[in-house]
């Protein structure tokens, strides 16, 4: 079976992206013994992603200067107000700072854009989270 999953044939004539990942599935008919294949090609959204970002390369001075200047004056400073001025909860200060460490760590390290903008983006919507997570605090 596993030598049908991974065969030439499947590959022949086909005109598959990078980026695409191959689900091939294998079915045997209930009465009537017969194979059956079925191959189609799909690309996942990591996928589009780390293309995504792969194709910024050549922007990299835009995205780490956006990543420290704009999380770092905007974002981190905009979530040390509203934390500090809905009721000063320490372990949300603790989560900010983590939260802007790991974008400098990020740009320090140098690693490819594949790295820096899901972490990028994924800590503004943690700076959104402890943001609301501040504010139901201090209306409960």
């Amino acid at each position: 079976m596993n030598e049908l999953l991974y065969s030439p044939e499947i590959w022949r004539n086909k005109n598959y992206s990078n980026i695409s990942t191959v689900i091939h599935h294998r079915h045997v008919g209930s009465y009537l013994n017969k194979v059956q294949e079925t191959s189609y090609a799909k690309a996942g959204i990591w996928q589009k992603v780390v293309a995504y970002c792969d194709a910024q390369e050549e922007r990299r001075f835009f995205w780490v200067a956006l990543s420290l200047l704009g999380h770092g004056t905007i974002f981190t400073i905009l979530t040390f107000i509203v934390v500090i001025l809905t009721g000063n909860v320490f372990p949300l200060l603790v989560a900010t700072c983590l939260n802007m460490v790991l974008v400098v760590i990020i740009n320090l390290a140098a690693l490819p854009l594949r790295y820096l903008i899901p972490v990028f983006f994924t800590s503004l919507l943690l700076d959104l989270l402890i943001m609301i997570t501040a504010f139901t605090l201090w209306l409960s």
